[in-house]
């Protein structure tokens, strides 16, 4: 392991500054003292700095229009909702409760689009009065739709979710969503049988989606499926001013081990390329190009900052033990996801000792970092793991009477509290006595 390396995993503007870890400005060391730990830190340079090569490169590789929608489920606050609208973006929300926050957060019925595979009567109910797109997932969504439609005056524009029957190369089984038997969306046989439907209801179709994975680093998976979903555009007629999603789930590096970085702009301009083709061969008008990143937009840019209460050896483990783990980040216990990490001062201290990152909650799959070597670390010091900016937070729960952690967005060397810590009555607000 390099220090360079490892900094390489932090936010592009992170630097070190008398031996202490400076992020957007800030000092780690001094944010954790002030606002407590578990804690986590979004810099908002490196958050424009991604938004802004999804804009370049769209720019460059697209000829017709083009959408970025930001996948609400990778982290969504009120704030960042309203950083996605501010670069122009949609934000994609699955259920009442998402769409509630980005409302919350001002933005406007065409700024929302709405997924899920299990979508109630109240999570349509909220996507009929204020989204501007309804991804339908299957057949039985489309009748409760029109069971619906007298509620509102204007229905949102429909796509239709395809399930290509193709996966890409992703860590872990759990994270595809495209192969053949997944619970997402619909076969070719469905899809045609949905088009008919809207036709039929008089319902708004206008567009196509898939999404085959998230976590992956080589697009060339997505041809086929972009050739296949293409085939049936073509066959439900789509024409004019439609939409097409080929998704989102481009990868990011969260170990040193996986560096370099996946390449970006690799991937949107081959993603460009093969629709722009596949249209041309099949005499079909250039659709709306939409795709929907969460993790390859915020994952780099978040931070999560952890107190060490306890050192101690068993066997052969050194175990460092935090004040944060799986119920902050549950991304370890459930697919495996491997991290690393530096202290928060003496940054530049020789990596002497292999340890175990592990947290407070009795679980034996608590463990944020099974092995990493660091300078020798005493119990109160903080450390600060990188790439923690997605599916962190929106998994979080209170295991073991866990609050959820604060979340701080850094700008120009300035701390603004986005989302506040979770306190003893937040948890018991909703507890009833006997």
């Amino acid at each position: 392991m390099s220090l360079s390396d490892r900094l390489e995993l932090f936010p592009a503007s992170t630097t070190i500054k008398d031996d202490r870890l400076i992020l957007g400005g800030c000092d780690v060391q001094s944010l954790a003292e002030s606002y407590g730990t578990p804690l986590y830190l979004y810099d908002r340079a490196e958050l424009d700095r991604a938004a802004s090569l999804y804009r370049q490169t769209l720019n460059q590789s697209w000829a017709g229009k083009w959408s970025v929608t930001y996948a609400g489920k990778a982290f969504l606050s009120i704030a960042l909702a309203q950083w996605a609208a501010a670069h122009g973006f949609r934000v994609d929300c699955t259920g009442a409760g998402e769409i509630g926050i980005a409302v919350q957060a001002g933005l406007k019925r065409e700024q929302i689009l709405v997924h899920g595979v299990n979508k109630n009567a109240a999570d349509l109910r909220a996507a009929l009065h204020h989204a501007g797109t309804i991804v339908v997932d299957n057949l039985s969504e489309l009748r409760k739709i029109v069971q619906l439609m007298p509620e509102v005056e204007t229905l949102p524009d429909l796509w239709l979710r395809f399930q290509p029957g193709l996966s890409v190369q992703t860590h872990h089984a759990a994270t595809q969503t495209g192969h053949e038997g997944s619970k997402f969306g619909m076969s070719e046989l469905q899809i045609m049988e949905a088009a008919a439907f809207c036709r039929a209801n008089g319902l708004p179709l206008n567009g196509i989606h898939f999404h085959q994975g998230s976590q992956f680093r080589d697009p060339a998976p997505l041809k086929p499926a972009i050739e296949k979903a293409l085939d049936l555009a073509q066959e439900i007629g789509f024409s004019g001013d439609w939409h097409f999603s080929p998704g989102g789930g481009w990868g990011v590096a969260y170990h040193e081990s996986e560096l370099p970085h996946p390449d970006l702009s690799a991937y949107l301009h081959a993603v460009t390329e093969w629709t722009h083709t596949s249209c041309g061969q099949r005499q079909l008008t250039l659709p709306h190009l939409h795709l929907e990143p969460g993790r390859s937009l915020v994952a780099r840019a978040g931070v999560a900052v952890y107190q060490v209460g306890t050192v101690k050896t068993t066997g052969d483990h050194t175990w460092v033990l935090v004040d944060g783990g799986m119920a902050d980040n549950p991304r370890k216990s459930l697919y495996g996801a491997r991290y690393s990490c530096l202290t928060v001062t003496q940054v530049t201290g020789e990596p002497i000792q292999k340890v175990s990152i592990a947290g407070p909650f009795c679980e034996s799959g608590d463990v944020l970092i099974d092995e990493v070597w660091l300078r020798p670390i005493c119990e109160g010091e903080y450390l600060a793991i990188p790439v923690s900016g997605a599916y962190h937070l929106s998994m979080a729960s209170n295991y073991n009477g866990a609050r959820r952690a604060e979340v701080l967005l850094l700008e120009a060397g300035q701390a603004h509290p986005i989302v506040k810590r979770e306190t003893l009555d937040d948890l018991l607000r909703r507890q009833a006595t006997l």
